[in-house]
Formats: structure tokens, C-alpha cells, sequence
């Protein structure tokens, strides 16, 4: 018997409006801005999420159940989500689907060729398109044949969780960052500004990057701090 009204729900065949009934998708994503926008296009597709925000975090969940689909972000902060890809592609048995994204499109072939079923580009906004992509994956028997066009077809995040990815990276900037650490931030941040559409950030992000040789200085990266921490009190005034 199913012990809550989600499990019920779980339980029921996928529909052309919620053709994602029944899955369990394995989300590896360290920006919430981004797992914002992934729980709002999976709770309009009938899916069922679960976040995993580092390789080390997914491993755990891998050892406690086994998700149809994992939607992998290659930039996480312990390390490239390509290796994850190569683990699951390998695995037996193998999940359904394994799905890359990024917010750098270059990196699309390196994720097939690591063993990806499909990649996305970021932002992932578009809930028809994630549907599509998704549905595709899945074994015929439980497959929906038809897709229903979303009344509303895009997701807006919380501004919430924006503010939340940037406070992490203006703290990682203000802790006396190694060279690894600050390549991330510059990742990770020039990922948010697309989710985002800030070329603001962008700018930030790219100047961060040029830091990452080690030559920038922690004075730099603590002035860079504050201009990322400018961002979030601008985004507090809307």
C-alpha cells in the first residue's frame, strides 16, 4: 500500500499531461537557482526529484536506490560530472536514461562520448522540451505516445534561490580560495549568469576566471567577493 499521497500518485500510469508519472529522476546539481527550475518542470511532468548537489552526495543516493533517469550537471564542486556519466553508462544494470547538461554547449560531445543518452544546454526552462527529451529515454512499455503542449510551457525560479547560489559564491571568494576552488566559482557562476540572463554576472564570472592561475591574488578575489555580493543586494531590491 502506498503510504503517502505522492506514492499514489507515483503509482498512476503517465498521461500526456504528466507523461513523467511513475519516474524517479536523480538531479546532480550544486546551483539551486538551477534545481529550482528542474522541480518546477518535474512537478508539472509527474516526476519525482531528488536533488544530489556533489558526486560524493550522489553516490550516496545511488547506494540507497536506483532512480530511472540521473540528470547530471558536468560542473560540480568535487569534481566533473563526466566521471559520474562514465560510472552509470558502465553499470549493470544500467539506468533508463542518463542526461547531461551545462551551460557550456562545447562540453555536449564529451558528455556522449562519456557515455550520456542526451544533453541539454543551459537554462533549462522549457518544460515541453525536457519532456521530450525525457520521454524518449524511457522503455516503450511505460512510454507515453503522446505529448500535451504545457499550458504554460517556461518555469521562473524562486529569486530566492538565485540569491542563495550567490551568496555561496561571494563566501568562497571572501575564504582565502585556492586556485581550484576559484575556477569553480568562475564555472559556476558563469553557468548561473545564463540560467539567469545577467551579462552582468557574466562579466564578473569571466574576470574571476582570470584568477584561476593563481597569479590574481587573494585581494582581487576578496573585491570580486564584493561585487558579487553587489549583485545580491541589487536582487533583494526588486
Amino acid at each position: 500500500m502506498p503510504s503517502t499521497l505522492e506514492d499514489l500518485v507515483m503509482l498512476q500510469p503517465p498521461t500526456a499531461e504528466r507523461p513523467l508519472l511513475g519516474t524517479v529522476i536523480l538531479l546532480v546539481e550544486d546551483s539551486r537557482h538551477a534545481c529550482e527550475a528542474m522541480r518546477l518542470i518535474c512537478q508539472r511532468s509527474g516526476a519525482r526529484i531528488r536533488r544530489a548537489e556533489s558526486l560524493a552526495s550522489a553516490e550516496r543516493h545511488l547506494r540507497t536506490y536506483r532512480p530511472r533517469i540521473a540528470v547530471v550537471d558536468l560542473g560540480l564542486p568535487d569534481g566533473s560530472g563526466l566521471d559520474l556519466i562514465r560510472r552509470l553508462a558502465r553499470a549493470e544494470p544500467r539506468i533508463d536514461g542518463i542526461l547531461a547538461v551545462s551551460g557550456d554547449e562545447a562540453l555536449g560531445a564529451a558528455a556522449l562520448d562519456a557515455g550520456a543518452d542526451a544533453f541539454l544546454s543551459k537554462p533549462l526552462a522549457s518544460v515541453s522540451r525536457f519532456q521530450a527529451v525525457v520521454v524518449a529515454l524511457l522503455p516503450e512499455p511505460i512510454r507515453t505516445t503522446t505529448l500535451a503542449r504545457p499550458v504554460i510551457d517556461t518555469v521562473e525560479p524562486d529569486p530566492i534561490a538565485l540569491r542563495d547560489d550567490l551568496c555561496l559564491a561571494a563566501d568562497l571568494l571572501r575564504s582565502d580560495p585556492e586556485a581550484r576552488t576559484i575556477a569553480y566559482v568562475a564555472t559556476f557562476l558563469a553557468s548561473l549568469a545564463k540560467d539567469a540572463g545577467d551579462p552582468a554576472l557574466a562579466e564578473i564570472a569571466g574576470r574571476i576566471a582570470a584568477l584561476s592561475d593563481g597569479t590574481g591574488g587573494v585581494a582581487t578575489a576578496r573585491r570580486l567577493a564584493t561585487e558579487v555580493q553587489s549583485r545580491i543586494d541589487r536582487l533583494e531590491l526588486v
